[in-house]
């Protein structure tokens, strides 16, 4: 347990600082965390289960109940045994000696069941964190892309502004300053739906912990600086520690507990009885006692036993199963990161130095004469698209980071990337 709680706070741990605090008044991913795990009823549903296997536990370690009895005979019949003055009365305690170790079984049971709980509420509490992190990172997102949209309208003010002053100096017709105008109109647009979109990322956020009008901004917080991760082969020792697999312990251990009750059915009980009489003819008392056992017991368990025994086989199955499929998960986010986290380093590096330079360029050579519209208006539309690919490459690195940290509990700290700040909006 104690290793679980470790993997839990490791990986509440790695969602956060893969994302650094800004002022305040902000909201960060830590805060929202925090709200999720105090607040969502996922998490608050684990407390009635809770209290509903506590009783069952209280339940299974009753012991058979005692059976206080009276019965009367030779009474209200014909002739001697009329009425009650031959009636014998015969007052009796019985109850059931459980053999096989059944209450000990019983509570093991239950017992099992509570510490699985545990394990699944930590399984739940992470995916909820994982969750949490990719909404968060779907307002960054359209933060980022609102800062592109304003690099890109910036630029086409520009273009709008030199066009104008050489159609008014007759240098180039009318449709150009349109074009100019039309372009900046669709930078506009851009800027107006991502902050649309953050609006709409902000609530599906602030629905994680029931805000209906959500007021907050998140932390500042920049997308392309990616964590360096562990290689592959490291990620796939630290992927035993994911709950998902330790479930799959807790759940042997319940169905050892089940093979173990199925097998205290073999042992019949006993049930015994003790009692007194009274002799109606020479008014005296005496002691009634008995004892019954059940015959064929063992063979009324083995179906019972069998069935126990092929739920465990197959839970080895399924964690082989779980196993395999965790792996390849694994595998493919692994694998996204490392693509996407070099896409992002080498536009960074390469792409958008030149881009920026061949467009200013294109700026001087427009104003000069020298160059036409479309070659200075492509170029920069060349680098707004750089500018948004370089942002979806690190998206892409930042959603298979989390599920990377969802299935490996560990921290990878987002360190500061020259290869990407200057490509940063």
């Amino acid at each position: 347990m104690r290793l679980r709680l470790t993997a839990l706070a490791v990986c509440v741990a790695a969602f956060a600082v893969a994302w650094p605090a800004a002022a305040a008044d902000r909201l960060t991913l830590d805060d929202a965390f925090q709200r999720v795990a105090q607040t969502h009823p996922d998490l608050r549903l684990f407390g009635p289960r809770q209290d509903v296997l506590g009783a069952e536990l209280d339940r299974a370690s009753l012991r058979p109940a005692y059976i206080a009895g009276a019965t009367v005979e030779n009474a209200f019949g014909t002739g001697e045994a009329s009425g009650l003055s031959g009636a014998e009365l015969t007052l009796t305690l019985a109850s059931v000696l459980e053999r096989g170790g059944k209450l000990d079984a019983r509570r093991t049971l239950v017992q099992s069941r509570i510490d699985a709980l545990a394990i699944e509420r930590e399984t739940r509490r992470l995916d909820l964190l994982a969750e949490v992190a990719r909404r968060y990172l779907a307002i960054v997102t359209a933060r980022q892309q609102a800062a592109i949209a304003q690099v890109d309208i910036d630029q086409r003010q520009r273009t709008v502004a030199a066009a104008r002053r050489r159609h008014e100096a007759g240098a180039s017709p009318e449709s150009v300053v349109l074009t100019a105008q039309a372009a900046l109109a669709r930078a506009e647009l851009d800027r107006a739906r991502a902050d649309q979109q953050m609006t709409a990322a902000r609530q599906h956020l602030a629905a994680m912990w029931g805000e209906q009008a959500p007021d907050f901004d998140v932390a500042d917080v920049d997308a392309l600086q990616l964590a360096e991760v562990a290689d592959f082969a490291t990620l796939a020792q630290w992927l035993e520690r994911n709950p998902e697999l330790a479930r799959f312990a807790d759940a042997r251990r319940i169905g050892e507990a089940r093979l173990q009750l199925a097998r205290t059915e073999a042992t019949p009980d006993v049930d015994w009885q003790v009692g007194v009489r009274r002799l109606q003819a020479t008014d005296d008392f005496g002691l009634t006692a008995g004892v019954s056992i059940p015959l064929g017991a063992s063979a009324r368990a083995q179906p019972g036993i069998r069935a126990a025994q092929a739920e465990l086989a197959a839970l080895e199955i399924e964690r082989e199963a779980a196993g395999l499929s965790l792996y390849s998960t694994l595998a493919d986010a692994h694998g996204r990161y490392r693509v996407a986290q070099l896409e992002v380093s080498r536009i960074g590096e390469d792409v958008l130095p030149r881009l920026a330079r061949a467009e200013a360029a294109a700026a001087t050579a427009y104003r000069a004469g020298a160059a036409s519209y479309l070659e200075w208006a492509s170029l920069q539309a060349e680098r707004t698209t750089a500018l948004r690919q370089q942002l979806n490459a690190a998206l892409d690195a930042q959603r298979a980071l989390i599920e990377i940290q969802r299935l490996t509990g560990q921290a990878f700290i987002a360190g500061p990337a020259p290869s990407t700040q200057g490509a940063t909006p």
